[in-house]
Order: C-alpha cells, then sequence, then structure tokens
C-alpha cells in the first residue's frame, strides 16, 4: 500500500519535471514524455525582463529567512514557557490559544490588509509581519517536546545556582535541538510556498519587482488573457526551481524533523 501510494505521488512530480524540459509551443504540455527536450523553459524565466524571477527568489528568501529566525525564537520562548513556568492565567491562555487556533488565518486577510493599509506597510515589511506576528499561537508541539524533558534536570541546574534563563539557555536549548529544526522549517516553508497573503498585501504596490515567488509565479499565469497557456511550460520550470530549496533542507533536515514532531506530540 505505501509503495503503490507513494508511485501515485512520484508520477506527478516526475510529469512536472520532464515538462519543464519540454519544447511546446502549444500552451499545455499533453504528454508525458516530451517530444522534444529543451533548456529554453530555464533560460526564459532567468532572463524574462517582464517576469523578474530573481528578484521573486531575493524577495522570498529575505522574507522566509526573517521570519524563521523570528517565528523560531518567538515560538520556543512562549512554549518553553508554557512548559516550564507557572503563572497567573496560564491555563486561560492555553484554552483561549486553542481556540484561536481553530480559526483559519485567511478569515483575518482583509482585516489584515486595511491594518498594513493604514499604517503604509503594504510591501515586504508588512507582510513578514503579518507571518511573525501568529508564530505564539503555534507553539503546542513544541511545548509537548518540552514536556518530554525531565524536570528534574532543570531543578538540578537551579540548585547549582541557574537562573531561568541560564537554564532555558545552557539546558532547554540544547535538548530540544530536534523541536526547533522542525520549528524553523515550518517557519521558512510558510512564506516561500503563500501566495494567498502575499497576493493581497502586494498586489496593490504593481511593481512586479516587489512580489514573492509564489505570487509571481501566480500573476504569470494570470497577467494577460492567454498568459496561461502562453507561460506554462516557463511556470512549471519556476516550479521546479522553487522546489529545491526546500527538498533539499528536507533531506538534509529529515532526521530531526522526524524527531520534532514525532517527540512533540508524546504529550501536551
Amino acid at each position: 500500500m505505501l509503495a503503490l501510494l507513494a508511485i501515485l505521488w512520484i508520477i506527478p512530480i516526475v510529469w512536472i519535471i520532464l515538462a519543464s524540459f519540454s519544447y511546446n509551443d502549444t500552451g499545455f504540455v499533453s504528454t508525458f514524455w516530451p517530444k522534444q527536450f529543451t533548456l529554453q523553459n530555464y533560460i526564459g524565466i532567468f532572463t524574462s525582463d517582464q517576469f523578474p524571477f530573481l528578484y521573486w527568489i531575493r524577495n522570498t528568501l529575505l522574507v522566509s529567512l526573517v521570519t524563521m529566525v523570528l517565528s523560531t525564537f518567538v515560538t520556543i520562548c512562549v512554549a518553553y514557557t508554557l512548559s516550564r513556568l507557572r503563572f497567573a492565567f496560564r491555563k486561560k491562555f492555553l484554552q483561549i490559544a486553542l481556540v484561536l487556533g481553530m480559526f483559519p488565518g485567511f478569515m483575518s486577510m482583509i482585516a489584515l490588509y486595511y491594518i498594513l493599509k493604514n499604517f503604509n506597510m503594504l510591501n515586504l515589511g508588512g507582510l513578514t509581519l503579518v507571518y511573525v506576528g501568529g508564530a505564539g499561537l503555534g507553539f503546542y508541539i513544541a511545548k509537548g517536546f518540552f514536556d518530554t524533558i525531565p524536570v528534574a534536570i532543570d531543578e538540578a541546574a537551579v540548585m547549582d545556582g541557574a537562573t531561568k534563563w541560564q537554564v532555558f539557555i545552557h539546558i532547554g536549548l540544547p535538548m530540544s535541538r530536534p523541536i526547533i529544526v522542525y520549528t524553523a522549517l515550518t517557519a521558512f516553508i510558510g512564506p516561500w510556498i503563500d501566495f494567498i497573503f502575499s497576493g493581497i498585501i502586494l498586489s496593490s504596490s504593481g511593481n512586479a519587482k516587489t512580489y514573492t515567488i509564489a505570487y509571481g509565479l501566480y500573476n504569470m499565469l494570470h497577467s494577460t488573457k492567454g498568459a496561461s497557456t502562453t507561460y506554462f511550460t516557463e511556470f512549471i520550470a519556476g516550479c521546479v526551481v522553487i522546489a529545491i530549496p526546500i527538498t533539499i533542507l528536507f533531506i538534509i533536515m529529515q532526521k530531526f524533523y522526524v524527531s520534532g514532531i514525532t517527540a512533540g506530540a508524546d504529550k501536551g
């Protein structure tokens, strides 16, 4: 069953890669194996004046890296605090956060748009602020991971004179590398593949050089009438290019990713 599912998942990916190398002047690629191979799709996506692909990659990489660092820091701090410290309204906060997490993020898109518009932040900075703003509510998996670390270790460090911050830095963080990697990967992937929020926030600029990669590729197929067929193979080539960094990250960090998500699910 797993082998069958793997084949079903792999076939579309193989088709996309083959289609990105296919020569086609009629729009959509209708065959699995290209009749003629070419690199023109990749050359076109990197040299196009109408669609600044390199600017899209730069913008998305910048937003993703900043979001990854800030979101990981916020999430880990919130998760560790709720796991180790006891304070007033702690349980109430956990309940409120659980309820808020049940609402999909796109419900707030219109409100966020007008808030950022009033602050003149319909740009990459505002987009980054949106991604980082909700990071604190994604603490449940990280908190479950911290709950698996014995409290006796913290108590022993406190008896030796360590402060709560020193316990967090010298004991909590080194022992939570899997969940940190998991949190960082998910925080990086979100901005890299999102085109809904970026489309709403960045579309008003009218400058293609300010777009992110996902919204830029989406806009490529909807820029003019007939663009969905004219630029289809170049669009596929762009999809293959942006999938490469994510694939490499997952291959390198797979062990930590799996350890983080499984250990974080042991205990809530």
